[in-house]
C-alpha cells in the first residue's frame, strides 16, 4: 500500500470544538441574510410601493381639495369643489392637486376659479396659483389633467345682457408649468353651444 505524499489536514479529525464553530458561522450568515431581506410589512397588492422603497423614494399624496381655503367671496354659503385633478406638473415628484372651485349657489352658474394647490407643510393644502380668478366670470367646461399639462374649456360672456345660465363664449386652454411659471396657451376661440 502506498501512502499519501499530501500533509495530513487538520479538518478531516472533527471534533466537537469544529461543529460548534461550523454552527456559530452559519447562525451569522442566517441573521445577516435576515437583516437584510426587504421590509415583511410591505403587501405584494403594492407594487409601486415596493419599487419606491427599493428606488429610495416615497408616493407622496396629492392634496386634498376639499381641506384649502380658497379666496372666494361666497356671503356665507361656502364654497364647492366642481372638478379636481392629481398631477406632478412641475416635475418634482410630489403630485399638485388642480381644482376647479365656485361658490356653493343653489341656482345658476357661479363663476369659477382654477386653482393648483401644493401640500403645505400642515395639514391643509396651500393654493400656489390661480389659473382662472373668479372676477373673470367664467365658468369651466371640460377639464383634465394629462401629461403635466392641464387643459380646460373656458365659457363666458360676451355681454352682461347675456343670462348667467348660458354663456355663449367659449375658449380652450391649456397650462404648463415652464421656466417657474404656469404659461397659458389659447388652442382656439369660438362661440359656445346655446345652454352650455
Amino acid at each position: 500500500m502506498q501512502t499519501s505524499a499530501l500533509p495530513d489536514l487538520a479538518h478531516t479529525n472533527t471534533t466537537p470544538m469544529h461543529w460548534l464553530a461550523t454552527a456559530a458561522a452559519m447562525a451569522a450568515v442566517v441573521a445577516a441574510a435576515g437583516l437584510l431581506q426587504p421590509d415583511a410589512s410591505a403587501s405584494a397588492s403594492t407594487p409601486h410601493n415596493t419599487a419606491a422603497a427599493r428606488h429610495g423614494t416615497v408616493t407622496a399624496a396629492a392634496p386634498d381639495p376639499a381641506k384649502a381655503a380658497y379666496p372666494l367671496e361666497c356671503g356665507g354659503v361656502g364654497t364647492t369643489v366642481a372638478k379636481q385633478a392629481p398631477g406632478d406638473l412641475d416635475g418634482d415628484d410630489r403630485p399638485e392637486t388642480v381644482a376647479v372651485v365656485h361658490c356653493a349657489a343653489g341656482s345658476g352658474t357661479p363663476p369659477s376659479g382654477v386653482y393648483v394647490l401644493t401640500q403645505g407643510s400642515g395639514a391643509a393644502p396651500r393654493i400656489v396659483a390661480t389659473l382662472v380668478d373668479p372676477a373673470q366670470q367664467m365658468s369651466i367646461g371640460d377639464f383634465t389633467v394629462r401629461d403635466r399639462v392641464i387643459s380646460a374649456t373656458l365659457l363666458g360672456y360676451s355681454s352682461s345682457s347675456v343670462p348667467s345660465c348660458c354663456p355663449d363664449e367659449q375658449e380652450k386652454v391649456t397650462w404648463q408649468w415652464q421656466n417657474g411659471a404656469f404659461v397659458r396657451t389659447s388652442q382656439s376661440a369660438e362661440p359656445a353651444a346655446a345652454g352650455v
